[in-house]
């Protein structure tokens, strides 16, 4: 890298990696998008923000289309896609890395980062986890409600110099960081909430947090699930707090109901990401041999449905 800012390039520009690209370029990079089916707006007026954090709407210094290829190599390649069945990541990022480039991950899910790390084993993988509340109300319309705090570290584990410094360029935009030595530990951490309450929306249809937690039952099945969700950590190699649960729920209670997610995903007829979330949970339990029956009767139900 040169001791100009950096160029980082947001492959997934929806409202996640959208955010993320406007961070970087208050903090002064170049940030440029490739985008699918709302490039001609994004083109016309870019990417316009209604945020607690004031006028963050950009547009792209360059802007691709899929099949396009760059006018030069970025220094950061950050994949903020949803992780889907069949979907080739690797291929998606290929056109787009150089030598030295880094490979940068915003996207929800455990064991996601296994396919990328193993296609460039040369090239450094930055695990990032998102907790933020943010939604498309339109093509290249994006309202941020709340946070954008990124956890972030080396992919399996350690932190080093690519991490630094693109923590300082976030910090610099005006968003928390927190970096980890464990950053799959992290994503285990997440996954206690993620993975009871995201597929569990589905399962009721898109309901809101509230729903599923004072419909008769319904706390008491969440929080058994976070309970096996946690069983398959430890078994992993990632023991947890136990009050973690409690933590987990008293906190989502303090919040306004909410429809997550895959709550939206499903409720406008777009594709879950239920193995990234749910599947790969249940996958590793089995593996240690550890039960989890209410997640695996969840992802039997939601396959039945899909």
């Amino acid at each position: 890298m040169s001791n100009l800012k950096p160029h980082a390039l947001i492959i997934g520009a929806g409202a996640i990696g959208s955010f993320y690209g406007a961070i970087l370029k208050r903090a002064g990079c170049t940030v440029s998008a490739v985008v699918r089916s709302e490039y001609d707006a994004v083109k016309a007026h870019g990417f316009r923000f209604e945020s607690p954090l004031g006028d963050i709407s950009w547009k792209p210094d360059h802007l691709y289309k899929d099949g396009d290829r760059p006018d030069s190599t970025p220094d950061y390649v950050i994949l903020a896609t949803k992780v889907l069945p069949g979907s080739d990541r690797a291929g998606l990022v290929r056109p787009w890395v150089g030598e030295g480039t880094n490979i940068v991950l915003i996207q929800n899910g455990l064991d996601i980062e296994r396919e990328l790390a193993d296609a460039f084993p040369d090239n450094p993988i930055i695990s990032c986890l998102a907790f933020i509340a943010v939604s498309r109300v339109a093509p290249g319309e994006i309202k941020h409600n709340a946070y954008g705090r990124l956890v972030m570290g080396r992919y399996p584990s350690g932190l080093d110099d690519h991490c630094q410094a693109l923590s300082d360029l976030f910090v610099e935009g005006g968003i928390d960081i927190k970096l980890t030595e464990e950053v799959v530990r992290e994503r285990w951490l997440k996954c206690v909430w993620n993975t009871p309450f995201n597929p569990l929306s589905v399962l009721a249809n898109g309901a809101d947090t509230y729903t599923m937690l004072d419909t008769p039952g319904g706390e008491k099945l969440v929080r058994e699930m976070m309970q096996e969700v946690i069983d398959a950590a430890k078994a992993d190699g990632y023991a947890l707090p136990p009050e973690i649960i409690d933590s987990n729920i008293d906190g989502t209670r303090k919040m306004p109901a909410y429809k997550n997610s895959m709550a939206l995903d499903y409720l406008n007829d777009r594709p879950i990401e239920l193995d990234a979330i749910l599947g790969n949970v249940v996958a590793i339990a089995r593996k240690h041999g550890v039960p989890v029956p209410r997640l695996e009767t969840m992802l039997a139900a939601l396959r039945m449905r899909a």
